[in-house]
Order: structure tokens, then sequence, then C-alpha cells
């Protein structure tokens, strides 16, 4: 290969390193978390707001969001949201765990619940949107 053939190939593998490191984040990250829940046993839907860093009581289930953020109106339409989810049980006595075992840790992704979703034998959640 020549020089000339060299010097080319190597600018155009550059190119998307480049304009990839020059592009900045259009949006900012949600202060506020909106989440749908599903109790299976009884089919009860519930939309909740989570503020971001906040716990939420969700049957014996705690949601604790940590980040969420939405993608600007000019790209592919989608909300993601890392969370961490707790199920508080209760033991022989009927006495309630206290803070409870972490179920999910992850994130989550609005566009496809399922690419990533919280396996529960009762409930279901998933984000809805990420608001400023």
């Amino acid at each position: 290969m020549t020089l000339i053939r060299r010097f080319l190939l190597g600018v155009l593998l550059a190119l998307p390193l480049a304009a990839a490191s020059a592009q900045e984040l259009s949006s900012r990250p949600g202060t506020v978390l909106v989440m749908r829940g599903l109790d299976k046993v009884t089919a009860r839907t519930e939309d909740f707001e989570i503020r971001i860093g906040e716990e939420f009581q969700f049957g014996s289930l705690t949601i604790l969001p940590r980040y969420c953020r939405e993608r600007p109106p000019e790209e592919t339409p989608e909300i993601f949201v890392f969370v961490e989810i707790f199920d508080r049980r209760q033991d022989e006595d009927g006495i309630i765990e206290e803070g409870g075992a972490r179920v999910f840790s992850g994130w989550m992704f609005a566009s496809n619940p399922a690419l990533n979703p919280l396996e529960h034998p009762v409930y279901d959640v998933w984000p809805i949107d990420c608001r400023a």
C-alpha cells in the first residue's frame, strides 16, 4: 500500500471518532421520573412521579431512581433511566423487612421495556417519561 493510500485510510478512519468527540449532548438529565406500575394480581396500573434520588413505594417495592435522561427532539425518541428496586418481604411472624432485598439494579428503556425488565412475580414497572 502506498504512503498516500495509508494516509487517506487513516484520515477516513479517524473522521467518525473526531465527529463523535466533538458532538455534545443537547439534553440535560431529568429531575423527575414518571413510571408505570402494574400489580399482576389485581391488574391495577398506576402512574407515579419520583424525584431522582428519592424513594417511592409501590406495593412491597421501593423504587429508587438514580438517573434519567430523554433524548432531544431531533434524535430518535428514547427515555432511559438507571434505577434500583428493593422488595420488602414479610417473615414468618408477619414483620416486614426494613429496606428489603435488592431485586433490580440497572438501566431501563421506555421504548423497549422488555430489554432489561424487572423480573418479579407480582409487580411490573417501567419508565414512561423523564422531566426536567
